[in-house]
């Protein structure tokens, strides 16, 4: 299992995400949890390089990192849990 040290770090910007812009961001939510596959993983990668600044942050980074890993093969599934 991977797993990463930040979490994201949600601001009311998080809820004025396009959901046809970013489709895969607004899948998550601060308390319950998001599970991507290898096929929504480059979808994802894409919102990631494309999110406002001010949303970024630590986590982004991480993510992104995971997502590498799903990438490769070596784990099928990207997991967000939230509280």
């Amino acid at each position: 299992m991977a797993s990463a040290e930040a979490g994201v770090e949600w601001t009311a910007g998080f809820a004025d995400l396009d959901p046809a812009e970013f489709p895969m961001l607004w899948a998550l939510t601060p308390y319950g949890d998001a599970v991507f596959n290898q096929r929504q993983v480059p979808l994802l990668l894409a919102e990631l390089d494309r999110l406002p600044a001010d949303l970024g942050g630590e986590w982004v980074g991480q993510a992104r990192e995971l997502c590498q890993v799903v990438e490769r093969g070596l784990h099928l599934y990207l997991w967000f849990i939230g509280d």
